[in-house]
């Protein structure tokens, strides 16, 4: 029986009768339900925080809009016929003045079957850019979120794209950075993978892939690295060729050999990803060593200088992200370069004249004669000349941009200028200036707070000076000088303000260095040592380099980045380095510079084993650096100079020095002649010496006990020798550098350095 009161009565079996709804304020009587109180109002922050049905509407519509735009995309996106071009758009480079320099953009692509690709070829590149292609789907929507997001956050560019996603990029649409561009390679690539085998879409990407040296395809790539067919590549070099993939340019260690450490690191990468994946066993990967490639060949049309130029402008539009690789191979661009015609054939012309034309084939060594030259202006930052070499065709690394040789005493200035911008003083507290006298002892340990350090390198021909002034020392070039002044301002110190200058601070031994640091054991390029002279010349005042005066496509210009100038070092700390390097050119070691008729300033230098000598020189409106190298031209090896174009040695003073007063007087003739306006650090402005006692030479006793390797002073001295424009000096060294150690040279305590003589090889540098 039912025991609800709104029925009649327990004996009624008809249809309920309802009574009258009962009043609220009445509600909770005898018998009633309780009653649904009405839901607060939401107030506070609670007002805005939205409802979970808000929240899941949200999420759904969300959803639907995400599902519905795929569908959408899938079926309007229709796979477009394939670009099957053979010739992309050319690029135009122009001199600064508007006249055409070169044009580049054939394409050189053979195209191959899959089957004619060996399968540890094929495997490499799968470890390379996409291990489960196979398994996979066409694209990784994760990958490609994480690689927007880094992109987004300055964590570098990355595509996050398969191998499907990159064959339908460089096969049927370009290579422009837009969404609309991904979003179509996003549903291409998911119709291609269903209609399409995945064996046809590999066979797409090895015959469509960029691999550098304008090789386009697998079988373009093996000709241009290695002279044989894709058929013949052996496995270690189709994981270099698969390497090559990630970044086309900088891993060709023919024309970036200071990028090899990191070309091997990404060619091991590839071969452990193939252990990984079973493709290749582990004892044939201990087994494998790396394939050098052989040298590049020059594109039809870049030869002579205008190759290098080429190279030198694209390597500062991608390093600079101006444009990237992808981008700028697709071609149809202006760019006008700073370079201008009239000096950039004085350049060449010096080059020629002053060393070139002195070479014979009959010497052997004359063949691994190369040469490098940049020329900055000094107000605006323009490079205004550039010599890479002989020829692109028959030499193809740059000389003005490659950074594996030792500069030699060209660093000597940014120790000198280390130490006016930082007010350091020796280790008894005397300031550093022009006139401080140093100890110039031959093999004088260097001293740190009252220690000796381990590191006590030979000037050259082993010549003691004695008490000798900062001045002096750098006409003369003495390293027990300035090994002593680098400690006492810091390799730290020293470095940062190389860095301040211009040096990149990823150049190989910068940071390594240490004690050794101060008498040019990195190895920037001589375009980068033209930037830190430009920046001494301007008063200390950087703005950094540029290449491009302006770029367009299709009658629209690109911005190009702000050069803003910067304080690099202070305006007398610059000048002051400018007064003791106009007495080196006056006469120290550089007095062949003065044959350019101008006001100058500079210093020399010469690698180890006279591998490289250097003259980097200024007037007040143009800084010019020029480098001759050794290398030998089949193995690529760094070699000795001894016995070049009939001299006994090549030095800093000498070819280097000339051809920087020929081209200085070509560049500048018709100009009016300016002075230096030099502002020196009150300290310098005295002519008075300021001795200094607080780093003698070490007692007899304390000495390394073990003399280092005997010098090297090269072949017999029979040959005729050059007369030089400038006067004798006798007295002066000759720029010899025999042997010594590109190592890190670490600071011992006093008595731990005894019978340690045997460690350290003895050091001679040039100048």
């Amino acid at each position: 029986m039912s025991e609800d009161p709104r029925h009649n009565g327990p004996e009624h079996t008809g249809p309920p009768q309802w009574g009258p709804r009962p009043d609220a304020s009445t509600a909770g009587g005898n018998g009633g339900g309780k009653p649904r109180k009405p839901r607060p109002p939401r107030t506070g922050w609670r007002r805005l925080v939205p409802t979970w049905r808000v929240v899941l509407g949200t999420v759904l519509g969300i959803l639907l809009l995400i599902v519905g735009g795929m569908i959408a995309g899938y079926l309007l996106v229709e796979i477009p016929p394939a670009n099957v071009a053979a010739k992309a758009q050319s690029n135009v480079y122009l001199y600064s003045d508007g006249s055409e320099l070169a044009r580049d953009g054939d394409v050189n692509r053979e195209n191959v079957t899959l089957s004619q690709i060996p399968k540890s070829v094929q495997e490499s590149v799968l470890a390379a850019e996409d291990r489960d292609f196979y398994t996979e789907s066409a694209v990784d929507p994760a990958a490609m979120i994480r690689a927007a997001w880094n992109t987004v956050t300055g964590k570098g560019k990355q595509s996050g794209s398969t191998i499907t996603q990159q064959y339908v990029k460089n096969y049927y649409l370009g290579q422009e950075q837009t969404l609309t561009r991904k979003a179509k390679e996003f549903f291409i690539a998911i119709k291609l993978d269903r209609e399409v085998s995945k064996n046809d879409i590999l066979e797409g990407y090895l015959n469509s892939s960029y691999y550098g040296r304008n090789a386009y395809g697998i079988q373009a790539a093996a000709q241009a690295y290695y002279g044989k067919s894709c058929e013949d590549l052996t496995t270690a070099e189709g994981a270099y060729l698969a390497t090559l993939l990630n970044a086309p340019s900088a891993y060709d260690i023919a024309a970036h050999p200071e990028n090899k450490p990191r070309a091997l690191a990404r060619w091991n990468y590839v071969l452990d990803g193939m252990v990984t994946k079973k493709w290749l066993t582990r004892a044939k990967r201990s087994a494998m060593e790396f394939p050098a490639p052989g040298p590049a060949k020059a594109a039809a049309g870049l030869t002579g200088q205008r190759g290098y130029l080429v190279e030198a402008v694209k390597d500062y539009l991608t390093t600079n992200k101006i444009l990237d690789e992808d981008t700028l191979r697709a071609g149809g661009y202006r760019i006008t370069t700073t370079i201008g015609k009239k000096r950039q054939n004085a350049l060449v012309d010096a080059v020629n004249t002053r060393l070139m034309d002195k070479l014979s084939k009959k010497r052997k060594v004359d063949t691994y004669v190369r040469a490098g030259g940049a020329s900055i202006d000094t107000a605006t930052g323009r490079v205004v000349a550039l010599y890479g070499g002989i020829d692109y065709a028959k030499q193809y690394v740059n000389g003005a941009t490659r950074r594996d040789y030792q500069v030699g005493s060209t660093f000597k200035p940014i120790v000198f200028a280390s130490a006016v911008q930082n007010h350091s003083t020796t280790q008894d507290g005397v300031p550093i200036t022009p006139h401080t006298v140093y100890d110039g002892t031959n093999k004088r340990m260097t001293i740190s707070d009252g220690s000796p350090t381990g590191f006590a390198p030979a000037n050259e021909d082993d010549r003691s000076y004695g008490q000798i002034t900062v001045t002096e020392a750098t006409d003369k070039s003495v390293n027990a000088v300035y090994a002593q002044m680098g400690i006492d301002v810091g390799p730290a110190q020293v470095k940062n303000t190389a860095v301040d200058l211009g040096i990149p601070a990823d150049t190989p031994s910068l940071g390594t260095s240490q004690g050794a640091i101060s008498l040019g054991t990195a190895t920037p390029s001589v375009l980068d040592m033209t930037q830190v002279y430009a920046t001494f010349a301007n008063h200390g005042q950087q703005r950094p380099y540029t290449l491009v005066d302006k770029i367009s496509k299709r009658g629209q210009r690109l911005e190009l980045p702000k050069r803003p100038e910067g304080t690099a070092i202070s305006r007398d700390a610059a000048d002051t380095t400018t007064s003791i390097l106009r007495s080196v050119v006056e006469g120290g070691t550089a007095t062949a510079a003065k044959a350019a008729g101008r006001p100058a300033a500079g210093k020399t230098g010469t690698a180890e084993e006279d591998k490289a000598a250097w003259f980097a020189g200024y007037t007040p409106e143009l800084a010019t650096v020029v480098a001759v190298l050794g290398q030998n031209p089949k193995s690529a090896a760094q070699e000795p100079l001894y016995g070049a174009a009939g001299l006994p040695r090549i030095n800093g003073g000498g070819f280097p020095a000339e051809i920087w007063a020929d081209y200085t007087a070509a560049a500048l003739a018709g100009e009016p002649v300016r002075h230096f306006d030099l502002e020196l650090a009150p300290s310098a402005e005295s002519a008075s010496p300021r001795p200094t006692t607080s780093a003698p030479a070490p007692p007899t006793e304390t000495a390394p006990t073990t003399p280092g390797p005997p010098t090297t002073v090269g072949p017999p001295t029979d040959f005729p020798t050059e007369p030089t424009d400038g006067p004798p000096t006798p007295t002066f060294p000759t720029d010899e550098p025999p042997p010594y150690p590109t190592e890190d040279f670490p600071t011992v305590g006093p008595g731990e350095y005894q019978g340690r003589g045997e460690r350290w090889r003895e050091w001679e540098e040039d100048d």
